[in-house]
Protein backbone atom coordinates (compact mmCIF):
# COMPACT_ATOMS: atom_id res chain seq x y z
CA UNK A 1 0.00 0.00 0.00
CA UNK A 2 1.25 3.18 -0.73
CA UNK A 3 0.71 6.46 0.60
CA UNK A 4 0.49 9.21 -1.98
CA UNK A 5 0.10 12.20 0.14
CA UNK A 6 -1.39 13.60 3.00
CA UNK A 7 -3.43 17.40 3.01
CA UNK A 8 -6.42 18.94 4.71
CA UNK A 9 -9.70 19.27 3.53
CA UNK A 10 -12.93 20.26 5.73
CA UNK A 11 -10.40 20.38 8.72
CA UNK A 12 -9.73 16.87 8.39
CA UNK A 13 -6.35 15.64 7.21
CA UNK A 14 -6.94 13.06 4.19
CA UNK A 15 -4.48 9.88 3.36
CA UNK A 16 -5.05 9.30 -0.57
CA UNK A 17 -3.55 5.84 -0.96
CA UNK A 18 -2.83 3.52 -3.47
CA UNK A 19 -4.05 -0.11 -3.56
CA UNK A 20 -2.12 -3.04 -5.21
CA UNK A 21 -2.49 -5.84 -3.13
CA UNK A 22 -5.32 -7.95 -1.74
CA UNK A 23 -4.70 -8.08 1.84
CA UNK A 24 -4.33 -4.09 1.52
CA UNK A 25 -7.56 -3.97 -0.07
CA UNK A 26 -9.53 -6.10 2.49
CA UNK A 27 -8.52 -3.92 5.21
CA UNK A 28 -9.18 -1.32 4.05
CA UNK A 29 -13.41 -2.72 3.00
CA UNK A 30 -13.25 -3.74 6.29
CA UNK A 31 -12.99 -0.38 7.80
CA UNK A 32 -15.33 1.17 5.00
CA UNK A 33 -18.14 -1.33 5.86
CA UNK A 34 -18.66 0.87 8.74
CA UNK A 35 -18.90 4.27 7.44
CA UNK A 36 -22.41 5.27 6.50
CA UNK A 37 -21.34 6.18 3.21
CA UNK A 38 -18.91 5.72 1.15
CA UNK A 39 -18.13 8.23 -2.11
CA UNK A 40 -17.24 5.90 -5.54
CA UNK A 41 -15.66 6.62 -8.68
CA UNK A 42 -14.29 4.85 -12.00
CA UNK A 43 -11.65 5.55 -14.24
CA UNK A 44 -11.55 3.37 -17.63
CA UNK A 45 -10.72 3.21 -21.06
CA UNK A 46 -13.33 2.07 -24.12
CA UNK A 47 -12.17 3.47 -27.42
CA UNK A 48 -10.96 0.02 -28.59
CA UNK A 49 -13.53 -2.57 -26.91
CA UNK A 50 -17.30 -3.23 -26.70
CA UNK A 51 -17.42 -3.56 -23.04
CA UNK A 52 -15.43 -1.03 -20.84
CA UNK A 53 -12.02 -1.57 -19.39
CA UNK A 54 -11.68 -0.77 -15.52
CA UNK A 55 -8.61 1.16 -15.11
CA UNK A 56 -8.79 2.18 -12.07
CA UNK A 57 -11.63 2.34 -8.50
CA UNK A 58 -11.53 5.70 -6.23
CA UNK A 59 -13.50 5.30 -2.95
CA UNK A 60 -13.70 8.11 -0.28
CA UNK A 61 -14.03 7.50 4.00
CA UNK A 62 -14.88 10.52 5.55
CA UNK A 63 -10.93 11.17 6.36
CA UNK A 64 -9.32 8.50 3.78
CA UNK A 65 -9.46 8.52 -0.01
CA UNK A 66 -7.94 5.32 -1.65
CA UNK A 67 -7.25 4.42 -5.19
CA UNK A 68 -7.58 0.63 -5.99
CA UNK A 69 -5.76 -0.54 -8.97
CA UNK A 70 -7.87 -3.44 -10.75
CA UNK A 71 -5.13 -3.79 -13.01
CA UNK A 72 -2.42 -4.88 -10.60
CA UNK A 73 -1.17 -8.05 -10.67
CA UNK A 74 -3.03 -10.69 -8.63
CA UNK A 75 -5.38 -8.30 -6.95
CA UNK A 76 -8.55 -9.94 -6.04
CA UNK A 77 -11.62 -7.38 -6.02
CA UNK A 78 -13.97 -10.02 -3.69
CA UNK A 79 -13.84 -7.52 -0.97
CA UNK A 80 -14.55 -4.61 -2.50
CA UNK A 81 -17.45 -5.98 -4.71
CA UNK A 82 -19.03 -7.51 -1.19
CA UNK A 83 -18.42 -3.92 -0.11
CA UNK A 84 -20.85 -2.35 -3.38
CA UNK A 85 -23.68 -4.80 -1.95
CA UNK A 86 -23.72 -4.16 1.39
CA UNK A 87 -26.32 -2.44 2.56
CA UNK A 88 -25.88 -0.48 5.37
CA UNK A 89 -23.07 1.60 3.23
CA UNK A 90 -24.81 3.76 1.21
CA UNK A 91 -22.60 3.99 -2.60
CA UNK A 92 -22.75 7.77 -3.84
CA UNK A 93 -21.77 8.28 -7.45
CA UNK A 94 -21.83 11.40 -9.33
CA UNK A 95 -23.42 10.63 -12.95
CA UNK A 96 -22.81 7.17 -12.33
CA UNK A 97 -24.54 5.00 -14.98
CA UNK A 98 -21.28 4.19 -16.49
CA UNK A 99 -19.74 2.90 -13.01
CA UNK A 100 -22.42 1.03 -12.33
CA UNK A 101 -22.96 -0.29 -15.33
CA UNK A 102 -19.23 -1.61 -15.39
CA UNK A 103 -19.85 -3.03 -11.81
CA UNK A 104 -23.28 -4.62 -13.02
CA UNK A 105 -21.14 -6.30 -16.20
CA UNK A 106 -18.40 -7.44 -13.94
CA UNK A 107 -20.78 -8.96 -11.07
CA UNK A 108 -23.93 -9.01 -11.89
CA UNK A 109 -25.48 -7.13 -9.71
CA UNK A 110 -26.25 -3.56 -9.16
CA UNK A 111 -24.49 -1.52 -6.16
CA UNK A 112 -27.40 -1.20 -3.42
CA UNK A 113 -27.93 1.30 -2.06
CA UNK A 114 -26.69 3.88 -4.36
CA UNK A 115 -27.03 7.65 -4.11
CA UNK A 116 -26.64 10.14 -7.21
CA UNK A 117 -25.35 13.36 -6.83
CA UNK A 118 -26.02 14.70 -10.18
CA UNK A 119 -29.55 13.69 -9.69
CA UNK A 120 -29.76 14.96 -6.49
CA UNK A 121 -28.71 18.34 -8.13
CA UNK A 122 -30.79 18.31 -10.70
CA UNK A 123 -33.68 18.14 -7.87
CA UNK A 124 -31.86 21.27 -6.07
CA UNK A 125 -31.91 23.51 -8.89
CA UNK A 126 -28.92 23.25 -10.67
CA UNK A 127 -30.46 22.66 -14.17
CA UNK A 128 -29.99 19.61 -16.39
CA UNK A 129 -27.04 17.47 -15.87
CA UNK A 130 -25.04 19.34 -13.65
CA UNK A 131 -20.92 19.05 -13.77
CA UNK A 132 -18.93 17.47 -10.89
CA UNK A 133 -16.59 21.19 -11.19
CA UNK A 134 -19.62 23.03 -10.73
CA UNK A 135 -20.56 21.24 -7.57
CA UNK A 136 -17.35 21.11 -6.17
CA UNK A 137 -16.75 25.00 -6.85
CA UNK A 138 -20.04 25.81 -5.16
CA UNK A 139 -19.50 23.25 -1.60
CA UNK A 140 -16.10 22.42 -1.54
CA UNK A 141 -15.27 26.03 -2.68
CA UNK A 142 -12.01 24.94 -4.73
CA UNK A 143 -11.04 24.24 -8.54
CA UNK A 144 -10.19 20.91 -10.13
CA UNK A 145 -7.52 20.73 -12.34
CA UNK A 146 -8.70 18.69 -15.08
CA UNK A 147 -5.74 18.46 -16.94
CA UNK A 148 -5.50 14.80 -16.63
CA UNK A 149 -9.19 13.69 -17.48
CA UNK A 150 -8.23 13.00 -20.60
CA UNK A 151 -5.03 10.51 -19.78
CA UNK A 152 -4.83 7.27 -21.05
CA UNK A 153 -5.98 5.24 -17.49
CA UNK A 154 -5.14 1.67 -19.08
CA UNK A 155 -0.91 3.15 -18.76
CA UNK A 156 1.22 1.65 -16.25
CA UNK A 157 2.77 3.51 -13.62
CA UNK A 158 0.15 5.89 -13.07
CA UNK A 159 1.60 9.34 -12.18
CA UNK A 160 1.06 11.23 -8.60
CA UNK A 161 -0.65 13.86 -11.12
CA UNK A 162 -3.31 11.25 -12.28
CA UNK A 163 -3.91 10.03 -8.89
CA UNK A 164 -4.33 12.89 -7.12
CA UNK A 165 -6.76 14.04 -10.34
CA UNK A 166 -8.94 11.19 -9.50
CA UNK A 167 -8.90 10.99 -5.96
CA UNK A 168 -10.22 14.54 -6.33
CA UNK A 169 -13.52 13.00 -7.94
CA UNK A 170 -14.49 11.06 -4.38
CA UNK A 171 -12.82 13.56 -1.60
CA UNK A 172 -15.19 16.49 -2.90
CA UNK A 173 -17.76 14.52 -3.47
CA UNK A 174 -18.30 13.82 0.59
CA UNK A 175 -19.62 17.61 1.22
CA UNK A 176 -21.44 17.71 -2.12
CA UNK A 177 -23.12 14.41 -0.98
CA UNK A 178 -23.57 15.79 2.60
CA UNK A 179 -25.05 19.25 1.20
CA UNK A 180 -27.38 18.32 -1.55
CA UNK A 181 -28.46 15.97 1.49
CA UNK A 182 -29.20 18.52 3.88
CA UNK A 183 -31.01 20.49 1.33
CA UNK A 184 -33.54 17.45 0.36
CA UNK A 185 -34.01 16.86 4.24
CA UNK A 186 -35.06 20.35 4.57
CA UNK A 187 -36.82 20.27 1.61
CA UNK A 188 -38.87 17.05 1.77
CA UNK A 189 -38.12 15.91 -1.91
CA UNK A 190 -35.76 12.95 -1.32
CA UNK A 191 -38.40 10.85 -2.40
CA UNK A 192 -37.95 12.93 -5.60
CA UNK A 193 -34.63 11.97 -6.04
CA UNK A 194 -35.73 8.09 -5.62
CA UNK A 195 -38.28 8.17 -8.41
CA UNK A 196 -34.93 8.84 -10.57
CA UNK A 197 -32.84 6.86 -8.98
CA UNK A 198 -34.98 3.51 -9.53
CA UNK A 199 -33.75 3.53 -13.41
CA UNK A 200 -30.30 3.60 -11.83
CA UNK A 201 -31.45 0.36 -9.89
CA UNK A 202 -33.05 -0.94 -12.90
CA UNK A 203 -30.60 -4.39 -14.45
CA UNK A 204 -32.77 -3.47 -17.75
CA UNK A 205 -30.94 -0.40 -17.94
CA UNK A 206 -27.91 -2.04 -18.84
CA UNK A 207 -29.27 -4.57 -20.67
CA UNK A 208 -29.29 -4.61 -24.51
CA UNK A 209 -31.67 -6.31 -26.37
CA UNK A 210 -30.21 -6.68 -30.09
CA UNK A 211 -32.89 -7.18 -31.84
CA UNK A 212 -33.65 -3.66 -30.72
CA UNK A 213 -30.70 -1.90 -30.77
CA UNK A 214 -31.99 -1.24 -34.88
CA UNK A 215 -34.34 1.75 -33.54
CA UNK A 216 -31.25 4.05 -32.80
CA UNK A 217 -30.35 4.14 -36.10
CA UNK A 218 -32.03 7.14 -38.13
CA UNK A 219 -33.95 5.84 -41.33
CA UNK A 220 -35.06 8.54 -43.66
CA UNK A 221 -36.95 6.38 -45.59
CA UNK A 222 -37.78 3.09 -44.72
CA UNK A 223 -40.31 0.04 -45.71
CA UNK A 224 -41.08 -2.80 -43.70
CA UNK A 225 -39.10 -5.04 -45.18
CA UNK A 226 -35.67 -2.88 -45.24
CA UNK A 227 -36.63 -2.75 -41.48
CA UNK A 228 -36.74 -6.38 -40.98
CA UNK A 229 -33.58 -6.19 -42.83
CA UNK A 230 -32.25 -3.65 -40.91
CA UNK A 231 -32.93 -5.03 -37.49
CA UNK A 232 -30.77 -8.42 -38.74
CA UNK A 233 -27.75 -6.55 -39.41
CA UNK A 234 -28.19 -4.95 -36.29
CA UNK A 235 -28.90 -7.82 -34.03
CA UNK A 236 -25.83 -9.60 -35.75
CA UNK A 237 -23.13 -6.85 -35.49
CA UNK A 238 -24.10 -6.08 -31.65
CA UNK A 239 -23.94 -9.87 -30.86
CA UNK A 240 -20.55 -10.16 -33.12
CA UNK A 241 -19.28 -6.82 -31.13
CA UNK A 242 -19.70 -8.16 -27.92
CA UNK A 243 -18.27 -11.78 -28.49
CA UNK A 244 -15.22 -10.26 -29.93
CA UNK A 245 -15.08 -7.34 -27.41
CA UNK A 246 -14.67 -4.66 -30.36
CA UNK A 247 -16.61 -1.38 -30.98
CA UNK A 248 -19.55 -2.04 -33.39
CA UNK A 249 -17.95 0.48 -35.62
CA UNK A 250 -15.37 -2.31 -35.82
CA UNK A 251 -18.02 -5.03 -36.87
CA UNK A 252 -19.37 -2.50 -39.42
CA UNK A 253 -21.10 1.21 -39.83
CA UNK A 254 -24.53 2.34 -39.51
CA UNK A 255 -24.05 3.38 -43.54
CA UNK A 256 -22.80 0.08 -44.70
CA UNK A 257 -26.06 -1.80 -43.37
CA UNK A 258 -28.88 1.09 -44.34
CA UNK A 259 -27.08 0.82 -47.52
CA UNK A 260 -27.50 -3.30 -47.28
CA UNK A 261 -31.39 -2.83 -45.83
CA UNK A 262 -31.84 -0.65 -48.82
CA UNK A 263 -30.28 -2.45 -51.58
CA UNK A 264 -30.78 -6.31 -50.55
CA UNK A 265 -27.87 -7.98 -52.70
CA UNK A 266 -29.04 -11.51 -52.86
CA UNK A 267 -25.11 -13.09 -54.25
CA UNK A 268 -21.43 -12.15 -53.35
CA UNK A 269 -21.26 -9.81 -56.79
CA UNK A 270 -24.13 -7.99 -55.50
CA UNK A 271 -22.50 -7.69 -52.06
CA UNK A 272 -19.09 -7.16 -54.11
CA UNK A 273 -20.14 -3.89 -55.53
CA UNK A 274 -21.37 -2.13 -52.62
CA UNK A 275 -19.73 0.38 -50.59
CA UNK A 276 -18.25 0.12 -47.25
CA UNK A 277 -17.93 -3.95 -47.88
CA UNK A 278 -13.89 -5.03 -47.79
CA UNK A 279 -12.55 -7.83 -50.25
CA UNK A 280 -11.93 -9.78 -46.93
CA UNK A 281 -14.90 -9.40 -45.26
CA UNK A 282 -16.48 -10.52 -48.79
CA UNK A 283 -14.42 -13.44 -49.15
CA UNK A 284 -15.17 -14.13 -45.43
CA UNK A 285 -17.46 -15.90 -42.98
CA UNK A 286 -18.93 -12.33 -42.74
CA UNK A 287 -20.06 -12.23 -46.29
CA UNK A 288 -21.79 -15.22 -46.37
CA UNK A 289 -23.78 -14.12 -42.68
CA UNK A 290 -24.60 -11.16 -44.07
CA UNK A 291 -26.21 -12.52 -47.49
CA UNK A 292 -27.74 -15.35 -45.30
CA UNK A 293 -29.59 -12.50 -42.84
CA UNK A 294 -31.04 -10.43 -46.07
CA UNK A 295 -32.18 -13.46 -47.04
CA UNK A 296 -34.30 -14.60 -43.84
CA UNK A 297 -35.37 -10.73 -43.46
CA UNK A 298 -36.56 -11.62 -46.87
CA UNK A 299 -38.55 -14.83 -46.15
CA UNK A 300 -40.36 -13.27 -43.27
CA UNK A 301 -44.23 -12.83 -43.43
CA UNK A 302 -45.30 -8.80 -43.96
CA UNK A 303 -46.70 -8.80 -40.38
CA UNK A 304 -43.37 -9.69 -38.63
CA UNK A 305 -41.45 -6.87 -40.03
CA UNK A 306 -40.73 -3.65 -38.09
CA UNK A 307 -44.24 -1.47 -39.03
CA UNK A 308 -43.51 2.00 -40.43
CA UNK A 309 -44.23 4.74 -38.02
CA UNK A 310 -47.16 7.11 -39.32
CA UNK A 311 -47.84 10.76 -37.95
CA UNK A 312 -50.55 10.64 -35.66
CA UNK A 313 -53.35 13.13 -36.44
CA UNK A 314 -53.43 15.86 -34.02
CA UNK A 315 -56.05 17.47 -32.28
CA UNK A 316 -56.84 20.68 -32.91
CA UNK A 317 -54.42 23.33 -31.59
CA UNK A 318 -52.50 20.64 -29.87
CA UNK A 319 -49.19 22.07 -31.40
CA UNK A 320 -49.96 25.53 -29.65
CA UNK A 321 -50.27 23.70 -26.66
CA UNK A 322 -47.41 21.91 -26.65
CA UNK A 323 -45.97 25.32 -26.97
CA UNK A 324 -47.89 26.96 -23.73
CA UNK A 325 -47.01 23.82 -21.86
CA UNK A 326 -43.43 24.47 -22.44
CA UNK A 327 -43.75 27.86 -20.60
CA UNK A 328 -45.50 26.37 -17.93
CA UNK A 329 -43.19 23.73 -17.80
CA UNK A 330 -40.52 27.07 -17.43
CA UNK A 331 -42.57 28.73 -14.60
CA UNK A 332 -42.87 25.98 -12.79
CA UNK A 333 -39.32 24.80 -13.06
CA UNK A 334 -38.06 28.13 -11.58
CA UNK A 335 -40.79 28.18 -8.61
CA UNK A 336 -39.70 24.71 -7.51
CA UNK A 337 -35.61 25.46 -8.58
CA UNK A 338 -36.23 22.02 -10.32
CA UNK A 339 -34.63 20.96 -13.33
CA UNK A 340 -37.48 21.06 -16.41
CA UNK A 341 -35.95 17.83 -17.98
CA UNK A 342 -36.62 15.97 -14.74
CA UNK A 343 -39.80 17.41 -14.53
CA UNK A 344 -41.04 16.49 -18.18
CA UNK A 345 -39.34 16.14 -21.43
CA UNK A 346 -40.84 17.12 -24.53
CA UNK A 347 -42.54 13.82 -25.26
CA UNK A 348 -44.23 14.11 -22.44
CA UNK A 349 -45.45 17.35 -23.02
CA UNK A 350 -46.97 16.40 -26.81
CA UNK A 351 -48.19 13.41 -25.04
CA UNK A 352 -50.06 15.71 -22.36
CA UNK A 353 -51.55 17.83 -25.43
CA UNK A 354 -52.35 14.91 -27.68
CA UNK A 355 -53.35 12.19 -26.10
CA UNK A 356 -57.28 11.90 -24.04
CA UNK A 357 -55.61 10.20 -21.18
CA UNK A 358 -51.80 11.00 -20.95
CA UNK A 359 -49.68 8.11 -19.74
CA UNK A 360 -46.75 10.09 -19.24
CA UNK A 361 -44.45 10.23 -15.50
CA UNK A 362 -45.55 13.73 -15.25
CA UNK A 363 -49.17 13.34 -14.61
CA UNK A 364 -48.27 11.03 -11.80
CA UNK A 365 -46.56 11.05 -7.79
CA UNK A 366 -44.94 14.83 -7.23
CA UNK A 367 -44.23 15.52 -10.44
CA UNK A 368 -48.50 15.91 -11.22
CA UNK A 369 -48.59 17.96 -7.60
CA UNK A 370 -45.86 20.69 -9.49
CA UNK A 371 -46.71 20.16 -12.68
CA UNK A 372 -49.14 17.64 -13.91
CA UNK A 373 -52.31 18.85 -12.59
CA UNK A 374 -51.69 22.54 -13.84
CA UNK A 375 -50.81 21.00 -17.22
CA UNK A 376 -53.84 19.52 -17.69
CA UNK A 377 -55.74 22.30 -16.59
CA UNK A 378 -54.30 24.52 -18.88
CA UNK A 379 -55.59 22.71 -21.49
CA UNK A 380 -58.95 21.88 -19.61
CA UNK A 381 -59.02 25.51 -20.05
CA UNK A 382 -59.18 26.05 -16.02
CA UNK A 383 -56.39 28.15 -16.23
CA UNK A 384 -54.65 30.78 -18.41
CA UNK A 385 -51.22 32.00 -18.32
CA UNK A 386 -51.19 35.76 -18.47
CA UNK A 387 -49.47 38.66 -16.82
CA UNK A 388 -49.74 39.78 -13.33
CA UNK A 389 -48.50 42.61 -11.57
CA UNK A 390 -45.97 42.69 -14.30
CA UNK A 391 -44.99 39.25 -14.10
CA UNK A 392 -46.17 35.99 -15.62
CA UNK A 393 -48.66 33.94 -13.34
CA UNK A 394 -51.27 31.31 -14.11
CA UNK A 395 -55.03 33.16 -14.39
CA UNK A 396 -57.54 31.05 -12.82
CA UNK A 397 -60.69 31.19 -15.28
CA UNK A 398 -63.36 29.23 -13.15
Amino acid sequence: MTILSRFVFNDNEDYMTLITKTADLNAFCERAASAPYVTVDTEFVREATYWPQLCLIQVGLEEEAVAIDPLAEGIDLSSFFELLQNPHVVKVFHSGRQDVEIFYHLTGKIPAPIFDTQIAAMVCGFGEAVAYDALVQKYAKVSIDKSSRYTHWGQRPLTEKQLTYALGDVIHLRVIYEKLMQKLTEDDRFHWVEDELAILKDPATYSVDPYAVWQKIRVRSAKPRMLAILRELAAWREITAQHRNVPRVRVIRDETMLELAASSPRSAADLGRMRGISSSFLKGKEGEMILSLIEKAQSLPLEDCPPVKKGEDSPPGASSLVEMLRLLLKIKSEKYHVAQKLIATTSDLEDIARSATPTTPAVEGWRFEIFGKAALALKEGKIAIGLKNNRIALIPLE
